[in-house]
């Protein structure tokens, strides 16, 4: 267990197979359900056959297939992508069997043939862009608040302080982490380590790999506001934000926000009151420059990557 590490941003993957979940069920409606919506208006774009074909292997209830989340997709969507068309024909065989319901239109796939295999790619790239690109910002700033929120954990306590707060789902009872689990199974982490992945899509219950022989993974849910998916505003409110960004005072809670701080925290840092880093920090979330989330009995906000980017091309340009 001192081997666990925090993935370092959102696994397109994960979040693509576990929105699939999602879709096709009624959970967490007060957080997901304006998602919902605007996704399926989205996808009603897609060629009938690719969305079948997503939904199948990613159903709402029992399992879905291993190689459907390579160690790959930590590096990007095309790379992940890459690795599924890259499975071996033996492993396309045994996984497709964990599919309560397969259709028998998937077993070319599970022959790995290789136009079945290109209509696959072709299929997550087109859900990908059409369910999470939208808010792929949102999810990897609500990421970024967790990671930040594990890092001050790990520097309180170390790790057992990490594995203890991760959320009412998991239990650290060392030397074992416990979860509420569809199935009774133990994962044996032989020296291996654990690597832990945030989660916008997973509900409630962490989620794990099937064949123990993978290396070790658990995915859990972040806490979530029922506004995490940043909704459209009404026009000239983004450019009005923006205008009232503008200002010293504001641009120096930005930099202070940067490695995740309190209210108060902001405020010493950037030598305002608390009451006005409050006020900063609220403007720079209508502007989704930074984020905010429940820590125990604290608020820790945190920059997101939007604004991530803006406090470097100011550092690059005074350079």
């Amino acid at each position: 267990m001192l081997r666990t590490r925090v993935a370092a941003a959102p696994d397109p993957l994960w979040e693509t197979v576990l929105s699939l979940n999602l879709l096709g069920t009624r959970q967490g409606r007060a957080v997901f359900d304006t998602w919902r919506a605007q996704a399926r208006s989205r996808l009603r774009r897609l060629p009938v056959r690719q969305l079948h074909l997503v939904r199948a292997l990613a159903p709402p209830r029992g399992s879905f297939p291993d190689f459907l989340n390579p160690a790959e997709a930590s590096r990007g969507l095309p790379e992940g992508i890459e690795a599924i068309l890259s499975t071996s024909r033996r492993r396309l065989r045994e996984e497709m069997t964990v599919l309560a319901a397969a259709p028998s239109w998937l077993r070319p796939l599970a022959d790995g043939e290789p136009s079945a295999l290109e209509t696959l790619g072709e299929a997550l790239h087109r859900y990908f862009d059409a369910a999470l690109n939208p808010y792929w910002n949102a999810v990897r700033a609500q990421i970024e608040a967790d990671r930040a929120v594990r890092a001050r954990e790990l520097l309180r306590g170390g790790v057992e302080a990490l594995l203890s707060t991760l959320g009412p789902s998991l239990r650290w009872r060392p030397p074992v982490l416990e979860t509420a689990y569809p199935l009774d199974r133990d994962l044996q982490l032989r020296g291996r380590g654990l690597l832990l992945v945030p989660s916008v899509f997973c509900w409630q219950a962490p989620i794990t790999l099937t064949d123990p022989e993978l290396p070790p993974v658990l995915v859990y849910p972040v806490a979530r506001t029922h506004h995490w998916w940043s909704p459209q505003r009404p026009t000239g409110t983004a450019r009005t934000t923006l205008d009232r960004l503008l200002g010293n005072g504001r641009a120096a809670v930005l930099r202070a926000l940067e490695d995740g701080c309190t209210t108060g925290e902001a405020a010493r840092r950037a030598g305002v009151t608390a009451a006005t880093a409050s006020e900063h920090v609220r403007i720079l979330r209508e502007a989704e420059l930074a984020a905010s989330v429940r820590d125990r009995n604290s608020v820790l906000h945190v920059v997101t990557p939007l604004g991530l980017g803006l406090l470097r091309a100011n550092r690059a340009r005074a350079e």
